[in-house]
């Protein structure tokens, strides 16, 4: 080969490879990038709900100007649910679950929204060691032990006994039993009915509302679960009119058959009032019945926490969260949007003390929270099994379109 052609090719080389650098640079240079991932159902009558959520964890990020220590703060909101179901799927959030953990950018899996949901994304990334921070996922058995469930919880749901997983949200270790006390002291049941979705969620509630009711000497008539997907439950609130209840109990969520539940009792003329739990306290549960059912059918609905109505009266972190929220999306937050802020919140905070992309590190941190005051739900810690200190409950009845607080009990 003549020197002249060698000279020729290795000026040709250098030019491309400087043209390729020049190219790079004009692209911008990559991004380090640190992620947030979402799992709630965003297809279904949820999405109201999970709207706001979503909301909140963005709230959160802008506080911290969408960067930590050198990287892009990138939220991922992913999709658990399928227009088939109308609600969550176990296939979607185990795949969510999956890709979160191959995703070595990712260092937080907030979610899921359903608490059998749960059962299926937190081994996955129990395995992987991915720190998963839910707002709404309420049954006590994913991180403790429940009397009487033959179930192997916790563990069954942790690798080699590796605690991954925490919630912001108070249990229903909270909901259940104190629902049962204000029926009893603040609306005199004596005879209750229960009902329930037949769901981890639904039944687990149930029957903790059932359990203090029988402690608290109230006459439980029947207890039984519903096929949700029915069109209608009017022979079973026939049947349950027929028991004579001062009160009907539902188990369940806005997607497993709460508002049609309330629809029929209307229907039927069950007068007595109707209880429901978080899964239905969202403004999609009182459009899928119809104000005007309320109107006929007294129905309270509990939320453990606070209403974000109280929260505006009682000031500091609560309301300022609330008054940001209206200023940027031009309308009230749902009740767990606050939580969506909080699980976001604890994560940046204990992100941010590690100062570095280190799961393992990143969910010590976040595990070992004492007295965060930094979100906008009071004060609180995790306790050693992941949940959070508040155990706090609301009570609110329906009247017209909103939920009005009745009650708050603080245990």
């Amino acid at each position: 080969m003549g020197t002249g052609k060698l000279n020729r090719r290795k000026f040709l080389a250098g030019a491309a490879a400087g043209a390729g650098a020049f190219l790079f640079a004009g692209c911008g240079k990559k991004e380090n990038v640190l992620r947030i991932v979402s799992s709630l159902p965003r297809t279904g009558s949820a999405q109201g709900q999970t709207d706001t959520i979503v909301n909140g964890i963005r709230m959160a990020m802008d506080e911290y100007n969408n960067e930590l220590f050198g990287n892009k703060l990138v939220h991922k909101d992913m999709d658990d649910a399928t227009a088939a179901q109308g609600q969550w799927d176990a296939g979607k959030e185990a795949d969510n679950a999956r890709e979160a953990a191959a995703d070595k950018d990712v260092m937080v899996f907030i979610g899921p929204y359903n608490s059998g949901a749960s059962m299926v994304s937190q081994p996955i990334l129990s395995e992987a060691g991915l720190l998963q921070v839910s707002p709404a996922a309420t049954w006590p058995g994913l991180t403790k032990k429940v009397p009487g469930n033959q179930k192997d919880e916790p563990a069954v749901h942790r690798k080699d006994g590796k605690i991954n997983f925490c919630r912001v949200c108070p249990t229903d270790f909270v909901q259940g039993p104190l629902s049962a006390v204000f029926a009893k002291e603040v609306l005199g049941v004596k005879k209750v009915y229960i009902l329930d979705d037949k769901e981890l969620y639904g039944n687990g509630i149930a029957g903790l509302f059932k359990k203090k009711c029988e402690e608290l000497g109230v006459t439980v008539l029947g207890h039984e679960s519903i096929v949700a997907s029915q069109k209608n439950f009017k022979t079973v609130i026939a049947a349950v009119r027929g028991t004579n209840p001062d009160l009907l109990y539902f188990g369940g969520t806005s997607q497993s058959g709460g508002p049609q539940i309330a629809i029929d009792m209307k229907g039927e003329g069950l007068k007595c009032p109707l209880m429901v739990p978080d899964g239905c306290y969202e403004k999609a549960f009182i459009d899928g019945a119809g104000a005007d059912t309320f109107s006929a059918v007294p129905c309270y609905a509990t939320i453990g926490g606070y209403d974000p109505g109280q929260m505006v009266a009682a000031g500091g972190n609560g309301a300022a969260f609330v008054k940001r929220y209206k200023e940027k999306y031009g309308k009230d937050p749902e009740a767990y949007a606050v939580y969506g802020y909080e699980a976001c919140k604890v994560f940046l905070e204990g992100a941010k003390a590690v100062g570095k992309k280190d799961r393992a590190e990143i969910l010590k941190a976040v595990l070992a929270t004492k007295d965060f005051d930094k979100g906008a739900v009071g004060k609180w810690s995790f306790d050693a099994d992941g949940d959070t200190s508040l155990r706090v409950l609301t009570i609110s009845k329906i009247e017209g379109t909103n939920f009005k607080p009745q009650k708050t009990i603080t245990e």
